[in-house]
């Protein structure tokens, strides 16, 4: 089995606390045709690069209805800006359109297999996975962007079509394990493409 999740997985579900006070589970976003479930954190300068990005697909595809649900699996033990109040400071301070849930053990990242922040996965009416890997080839600098495959994809399901290219790599900070070195990564994970 690979360590992340593959094109026509199913989605796996959660329940996780979010910065708005409320715990959320898969069923809370039924009414939604497509869901992106996103790993992100604080303090990786490639989310803080991209998110403006993130933040313009999550509204332009709104419309279409597709619901954004980012995840912290940082430790705030290795981060302590990844912290839970601190989610809560980022959430209110930049207004991103997505809910923006705590995984503090780490289950719902394993369950993943979550590389890298950020580390999108897009889910089709079915919850099964269509996409999987980077938003954009350039998260940290979008200056020097040139592809935003996050869209691509979205604008694919969104429109009836076949993904063109399902699997990126993802690109960003590696997830931060509890009781690890800040750059380690499980032995099983590797690139995905």
């Amino acid at each position: 089995m690979a360590f992340t999740l593959q094109p026509g997985e199913k989605i796996i579900d959660f329940r996780l606390p979010a910065t708005d006070g409320n715990t959320y589970s898969l069923s809370d976003f039924d009414k939604y045709k497509y869901l992106v479930v996103f790993f992100t954190c604080n303090h990786c300068p490639y989310v803080k690069g991209s998110d403006e990005v993130t933040r313009t697909t999550a509204e332009k595809f709104m419309k279409r209805g597709v619901v954004f649900v980012g995840i912290n699996s940082n430790s705030e033990n290795t981060y302590p800006e990844d912290s839970f109040p601190e989610m809560v400071k980022r959430k209110e301070e930049f207004g991103f359109p997505w809910y923006y849930l705590y995984d503090k053990d780490q289950s719902i990242a394993k369950a993943y297999g979550a590389l890298r922040t950020p580390h999108f996965y897009v889910f089709d009416e079915k919850r099964k996975l269509v996409y999987t890997g980077r938003g954009v080839d350039s998260p940290r600098d979008t200056s020097r962007m040139t592809v935003n495959n996050l869209d691509m994809a979205l604008d694919e399901l969104t429109s009836g079509k076949s993904i063109s290219i399902p699997v990126t790599n993802p690109i960003g900070c590696n997830v931060k394990w509890e009781g690890m070195d800040a750059h380690w990564m499980p032995p099983d994970a590797c690139d995905l493409v």
